[in-house]
């Protein structure tokens, strides 16, 4: 199966290159998403543009691929999955929630002459952090690509209602399982209280687990591809 990956905030492509090489060796094709604005040095990107990029994909596909989207890349890929109901065999949501219709995608931070910056480690303080050490922080750091500030505060657009049946697993890596379910049932996330086919997956790391855990990640990832209907 094509399983395509897309990258939260910052990251290009390479950051699946370890979980990439775990799904083929399981069988599977992993296509890597490149998105607009994170990796190429325009600063002009725009959410759209980076949804047509994993639009495109979707397209490229000979079947229907799983789509993973990490972190605020949640959000990325269940607007595919919202546009392309009927091409989206199944969504995982790894370290995060898709953002609501009408809201801003990612606007966290500061945004700086048109870009949102990494904001550096102080920010992730606590369990998103805890299985960093200095040398992989330092090497993500320096890779961190400026996110263009179309991207960020590009607003969410969400149609079809289709999307809520599409099977979803939401892997949680710094937070758990019963977590995720406590904070849905208190309203954090309305687009997953309206999913009707939910599953979890839990991985003891912290939020970028393709850095810490990419085997296990791998795994959970494969499992969902192979196990489609559920």
């Amino acid at each position: 199966m094509d399983i395509l990956l897309i990258a939260g905030l910052w990251l290009d492509g390479s950051a699946w290159d370890d979980v990439a090489l775990e799904l083929a060796a399981r069988g599977h094709r992993p296509v890597p998403v490149t998105l607009p604005g994170q990796g190429d040095g325009d600063i002009s990107a725009t959410l759209d543009d980076q949804l047509a990029a994993v639009l495109a994909a979707v397209a490229d596909s000979p079947g229907k691929p799983l789509v993973v989207g990490h972190s605020a890349a949640s959000s990325l890929a269940w607007l595919a999955a919202d546009a392309r109901p009927d091409k989206v065999a199944k969504v995982a949501l790894v370290g995060g929630y898709p953002a609501a219709h009408g809201s801003a995608y990612a606007d966290f931070f500061e945004i700086q002459d048109g870009v949102m910056p990494f904001p550096g480690w102080a920010a992730f303080e606590g369990p998103d952090a805890a299985d960093l050490d200095q040398p992989t922080r330092e090497r993500l750091a320096a890779g961190a690509h400026p996110v263009p500030e179309g991207v960020a505060r590009g607003v969410v657009r969400l149609t079809d209602d289709r999307r809520f049946d599409i099977p979803l697993v939401l892997v949680c890596p710094e937070f758990t399982p019963a977590q995720a379910q406590e904070w849905i049932a208190a309203g954090v996330s309305p687009e997953l209280a309206r999913a009707t086919r939910i599953g979890y997956a839990d991985i003891e790391s912290g939020h970028w687990p393709m850095t810490t855990r990419p085997r296990e990640l791998a795994r959970v990832i494969a499992e969902a591809a192979e196990n489609t209907g559920s």
